[in-house]
């Protein structure tokens, strides 16, 4: 049987070992694993471009959108006070002071020998700032809005000429007292007081009177 020979054996045997380096193998296992990682790191970063640009566009249209509704707010602000100021004018208006209801009231109050010869209003405001609302670490504090407070008085001069004068005095306050008109208008407390008394006196008719006046103070309404 023949033998054989194989001179290029070792030289082949060389080379496959060659092939199968592990050195080589990890090399080329790094170079594809730094290709992927640069395509990685590539599609990440134009996808980080592209989620900031679509964040600066957000950002201005939030931007946009706050502008608007500060301006909205504030013309929101302005109806609620406009609202307000003519809701206090609405309410003056209908609990303003009536001179002609007092006058047809006086009118009707009618004591023998008495005479009204003058009659006096003094109307006095007082207002008060408003407080705003006012958060703290118990909750808020509601406040309230400016007030005005109206204070009337009215003076009644009469001249009583009875044959005793003076005596009429307390009755012509009494009938003051229940006029419908005063009952509904007038202060619970001391609402009519004899101001002042003078003494006895004569007209030219040679008739004595006096003059008395009387203070009628209405209820304070705030608004």
């Amino acid at each position: 049987m023949p033998i054989r020979i194989n001179l290029l054996a070792e030289s082949l045997a060389e080379e496959e070992m060659r092939r199968r380096d592990p050195v080589k193998r990890a090399i080329y296992i790094g170079v594809l694993v730094i290709v992927f990682s640069l395509v990685w790191f590539s599609s990440t970063l134009l996808e980080s471009m592209l989620a900031k640009r679509n964040y600066n566009t957000i950002q201005m249209e939030i931007q946009s959108k706050s502008n608007d509704c500060v301006v909205v707010r504030s013309n929101l602000k302005k109806i609620d006070d406009s609202q307000k100021r003519l809701e206090a004018l609405n309410k003056l208006s209908a609990a303003r002071f009536f001179q002609g209801t007092l006058l047809n009231a006086l009118q009707q109050i009618y004591v023998p020998n008495v005479q009204l010869i003058r009659i006096r209003v003094e109307q006095d405001y007082t207002s008060q700032g408003g407080v705003a609302a006012v958060t703290n670490k118990f909750g808020v504090v509601s406040g309230h809005p400016p007030t005005c407070t109206e204070r009337i008085l009215l003076t009644l001069d009469a001249k009583d000429s009875s044959p005793n004068p003076g005596d009429l005095v307390n009755h012509y306050k009494d009938n003051v007292l229940q006029s419908g008109y005063f009952k509904s208008c007038l202060a619970s407390n001391n609402a009519v007081r004899l101001s002042s008394l003078t003494p006895p006196q004569t007209s030219f008719d040679s008739r004595p009177y006096v003059i008395f006046s009387l203070e009628c103070r209405y209820q304070d309404k705030t608004r």
